[in-house]
């Protein structure tokens, strides 16, 4: 239960966040079957052929009651774990953006329809944590907390398949600096 409670509530700005804590918490919890693996097909029963012996048809059955068996025992595992998905995913959601998203019956297809809700604002998202890059200015404090921020700032664009070249955040890294770390630019470069 810990791990599902360290799932942060989806308020449309955390998506990234909130689906990896969300993954992390249904594996750790063993309750992602759903997510990793489609529902079990059910098998289709035997049918007598016209000259199959009896014999030859009751061991046909029999054979297909391990199948059903194993069938049955794979589904009743796939809908508890999507039941239980489906549960917490609902409970992390904000109840504005959970009223938004009508019912499906599998986690997969729930899944889909709040990703498709948020991939434009992931653009909008992308495109503020551009801007922030660009115009972030070392304020005081320690330069490695400042480097180490920006960083993180940087990293939170590879889900978005915006990653930056490390080159190009060093850059972007000392052009925030103050006039009086020209000294340490300079001796980087070198």
């Amino acid at each position: 239960m810990t791990f599902i409670s360290s799932i942060p509530s989806l308020n449309g700005s955390n998506y990234n966040t909130w689906r990896e804590k969300l993954e992390i918490a249904l594996g750790l919890s063993d309750n992602d079957l759903a997510l990793i693996s489609s529902c079990p097909t059910k098998p289709v029963d035997p049918v007598r052929e016209a000259n199959e012996t009896d014999v030859a048809f009751a061991t046909r059955q029999r054979d297909h009651a391990e199948v059903r068996m194993k069938y049955n025992l794979d589904r009743a595992k796939w809908d508890s774990s999507n039941r239980k998905c489906l549960v917490v995913i609902k409970g992390s959601i904000e109840d504005p953006i959970r009223g938004s998203i009508r019912e499906y019956t599998t986690t997969t297809e729930y899944l889909k329809k709040v990703e498709s809700q948020f991939t434009g604002s992931s653009k909008a998202y992308a495109s503020t944590l551009i801007k922030k890059l660009v115009n972030e200015k070392y304020s005081g404090g320690g330069i490695r907390e400042h480097i180490l921020k920006m960083n993180n700032t940087a990293s939170k664009l590879k889900p978005m398949d915006l990653r930056l070249k490390d080159e190009f955040l060093i850059h972007l890294i000392f052009a925030s600096l103050p006039k009086g770390y020209e000294t340490f630019v300079v001796n980087y470069n070198l």
